[in-house]
């Protein structure tokens, strides 16, 4: 049997799953053989930072090629170059949408400083709790129970903690 075995990384420090010296975790078996034959070992290949073990000599008698790994399918998790091109493009739109939200949060935090500038040397209070309460009935009403928590979070943001 043959099997491609690829070690898993992480890409930071004390992720779930993050190997240490000399333990491996492998991510995907990349192609497999219906088996060994009784009386051979299955040939592996393994990859360490450390060390390279290369595969074992093949058995005699032709061997099925392992199916092409698009490259685009590891970033993207796809099976299909047409799957990664939709998910690679997707991508890219919901990062440009980030982009505006995060503008537009940060927009929202400017104006809000302008509101309680004003509030505060008129004499009143930094925080609006009636007007706090149309926000959050604003956000629950178009987006359920999670717009009161992404509201909460942009008030807090806004205003600061109270």
């Amino acid at each position: 049997m043959v099997v491609l075995l690829e070690q898993l990384t992480s890409d930071f420090p004390g992720a779930p799953g993050r190997q240490g010296p000399g333990r491996l975790s492998f991510s995907r078996v990349l192609s497999l053989r219906g088996g060994p034959a009784p009386d051979e070992e299955p040939d592996v290949t393994v990859t360490t930072p450390a060390t390279a073990t290369t595969p074992a000599a093949p058995a005699a008698g032709p061997r099925p090629s392992a199916p092409a790994v698009d490259p685009a399918g590891d970033r993207t998790g796809a099976r299909t170059p047409e799957a990664a091109d939709v998910i690679s493009g997707a991508r890219e739109r919901i990062d440009a949408l980030d982009d505006r939200i995060i503008g537009l949060v940060q927009e929202r935090m400017a104006v809000s400083a302008v509101i309680q500038e004003a509030r505060i040397s008129s004499g009143g209070r930094r925080v609006n709790l009636s007007r706090e309460m149309e926000v959050l009935g604003h956000y629950r009403e178009a987006l359920g129970k999670p717009g009161t928590a992404l509201a909460m979070t942009l008030l807090e943001l806004c205003r600061g903690r109270i």
